[in-house]
């Protein structure tokens, strides 16, 4: 794509360094965030459909992509919103717009909550941000953290780690653009000739453990811009997408309300909630499912 081929390296918090893809396009800024294991330059397919309405930059949080950390670094998400600040700052823009998935919605409404008006808007689907009862059923082993320690992290091609992932849920749910961006940008090749997991399974595991810990449910009445809350269908009231309206209750009313981001690479939305009668935070397109983090 138009842009850097390499990223831009913001010095942030705890001796790391975020890698900032530069994804192209013409226009006011836009930040785009991703979930937990995957990597910034998996926004490309959306980047290009925005190109003619916005520049896209798009960060390799900590622990992913070439964002490499060493063990031991802390990989709590408030500390990812810190690095978040770090890149905002970089980018020198006031009022920033910016969306994520998942995790990057999460830390997101963090970095907002930690200093307030860093953001002009937000667009977050299904953000992480358990509320109380929500955390206390979580309180058991966590599901997510294990399947990422039992993750494969080499394959001896992008060909087979394609394969892989393409047959398995719920990666088998992205765009064949994402999956394939996500092989090209979230893998680094070996000695052997093969290729490995950027995100190492085991920062992976420690990054979901974190998510239940960070408390941004708590904070979201310090968040002062704007926020568009999306999520897909219920099916599990343990899942990001059943606490989108409690989330959306929590934030405070702020106005004019901005035109809601929609993300032209996915599905489109069935319903669109009138702004008159939206809860309390903005909540904005109900779209349809589609996978929260792998």
């Amino acid at each position: 794509m138009e842009g850097m081929d390499e990223p831009r390296r913001i010095p942030a918090t705890d001796g790391v360094v975020v890698a900032l893809h530069d994804l192209g396009g013409d226009g006011p800024p836009l930040l785009l965030v991703h979930a937990t294991g995957f990597c910034g330059r998996i926004w490309e397919p959306v980047a290009r459909h925005l190109a003619d309405a916005t520049h896209v930059f798009a960060p390799d949080m900590r622990g992913h992509g070439h964002s490499a950390v060493p063990a031991g670094t802390d990989l709590s998400w408030t500390a990812i919103a810190a690095d978040l600040a770090a890149v905002v700052a970089d980018l020198g823009v006031t009022g920033a717009v910016a969306a994520g998935h998942s995790m990057g919605g999460a830390v997101l409404l963090l970095a907002e909550a930690a200093a307030p008006g860093t953001f002009g808007a937000l667009w977050c689907y299904e953000p992480v941000c358990f509320p109380g009862d929500a955390a206390a059923r979580t309180d058991g082993e966590n599901r997510l953290a294990a399947s990422a320690r039992r993750r494969r992290a080499d394959f001896p091609s992008p060909a087979a780690a394609l394969d892989n992932f393409a047959s398995k849920p719920p990666f088998s749910a992205l765009h064949p653009d994402a999956l394939a961006a996500y092989i090209t940008h979230g893998f680094a090749p070996t000695a052997d000739g093969g290729i490995t997991l950027r995100c190492r399974p085991a920062d992976e595991a420690q990054l979901y453990e974190h998510g239940s810990r960070h408390g941004a449910f708590d904070r979201l009445d310090r968040v002062r811009c704007p926020v568009t809350v999306c999520a897909g269908a219920v099916d599990d009231p343990d899942q990001p997408a059943a606490w989108a309206a409690a989330i959306a209750a929590g934030l405070p009313r702020t106005a004019p309300r901005p035109r809601p981001l929609r993300p032209p690479a996915g599905p489109r939305p069935h319903r669109r909630v009138d702004p008159r009668r939206a809860p309390r935070g903005q909540e904005g397109l109900r779209c349809p499912s589609i996978p929260s983090d792998p």
